[in-house]
């Protein structure tokens, strides 16, 4: 909706005495709950020709609704011409390979050069404004230094849609997130499941920790390959890990968590320094030349919010970290 309209809807009999909110809802599936409440609570609701500014108001059967809803407002943050790598787009979603250095929403101390004033620029009247602003709906993110596939809602419905998918994590849907990360040693079995909750570092605003009445936090993983040191002994190895929750920093957090954490990441492998000069010289110089966590979003399944298609995307390993995997192998 890039301009003003106006949506009507009768009551049926099945909803008499339904919340106004609920029933609007459910017959304005182009908008989201959250914006409808704040065009009843703005005045732009009537039912037959009265305002009603109540979301929990009791509707009637036969009563007809009528929705002003305005155009988008302008989005705060300036479209900028980012290159970006499109994996795909429709009016409905847009599906990105990120870059590692790219800050996904404007923040103190990025207030420009991130995805969204790239999406912004990109997108244009394309976006037809999530909650009323004409913006892109991020409903995940990646860590600035983390790489690989995001996608980003265009419309109220499809961030509708994401936002539940993503709450949701697959359990009971078809959404997958699968991560590549190179980390320190190797496991002592080839897949596990690691379960620990995670919440803000007692002492480190910045980073996160496990801690016991944090938030549930649930990562599953494979060991894909091993990789040896110069003295012929196991140094690293490949995991994949498939996300059944969606904390900041758990992969990052929990790979640490149970003593491997993830090559070049220096707020959660600080204490593995040293194990560099264990690697074959060529990957160190591939570590080095990283300069990030060796972490990638590899797999993106989703189901399409209009639709319905479960669509699949993959991203392959970026040059940085594929010439990592390659020295590794070397060894």
């Amino acid at each position: 909706m890039t301009t003003a309209s106006t949506e009507t809807l009768t009551v049926a009999p099945e909803h008499a005495g339904t919340r106004l909110d609920r029933v609007l809802a459910a017959g304005l599936s182009e908008l989201s709950r959250t914006r409808l409440k704040a065009l009843i609570l703005e005045g732009a609701v009537t039912a037959g020709g009265r305002v009603i500014d109540d979301p929990g108001h009791k509707v009637k059967a036969g009563d007809v609704l009528t929705v002003a809803v305005p155009p988008p407002e302008p989005a705060e943050p300036e479209g900028e011409n980012i290159p970006l790598s499109i994996l795909f787009e429709d009016d409905q979603v847009i599906v990105i390979d990120k870059p590692a250095g790219l800050v996904v929403h404007p923040a103190a101390g990025h207030q420009t050069g991130t995805l969204v004033n790239a999406l912004i620029a990109h997108c244009g009247a394309s976006l037809s404004g999530i909650g009323g602003v004409m913006r892109p709906g991020i409903v995940h993110r990646l860590d600035k230094d983390t790489s690989g596939v995001m996608i980003v809602a265009k419309t109220d419905k499809a961030h509708k849609s994401l936002s539940e998918q993503f709450a949701d994590h697959g359990r009971t849907g078809d959404l997958e997130r699968g991560y590549l990360a190179f980390v320190w040693g190797v496991p002592d079995r080839p897949r596990g499941t690691i379960d620990a909750p995670i919440d803000r570092h007692p002492h480190s605003r910045d980073k996160m920790a496990v801690r016991q009445g944090g938030r549930e936090a649930i990562t599953h993983w494979e060991v894909k390959e091993r990789f040896l040191g110069s003295n012929g002994k196991p140094i690293a190895s490949l995991i994949e890990c498939r996300l059944e929750t969606g904390r900041t920093h758990q992969i990052r957090v929990h790979l640490a968590h149970i003593g491997h954490p993830i090559l070049g990441d220096e707020t959660y492998a600080t204490g593995y320094r040293t194990k560099a000069a264990l690697l074959p010289k060529s990957a160190q110089a591939a570590l080095q030349a990283l300069g990030r966590q060796a972490l990638h979003a590899y797999l993106l399944v989703f189901e399409h919010p209009v639709s319905g298609k479960i669509e699949q995307f993959q991203s392959e390993l970026p040059v940085a970290l594929a010439r990592l995997r390659d020295s590794l192998s070397a060894g």
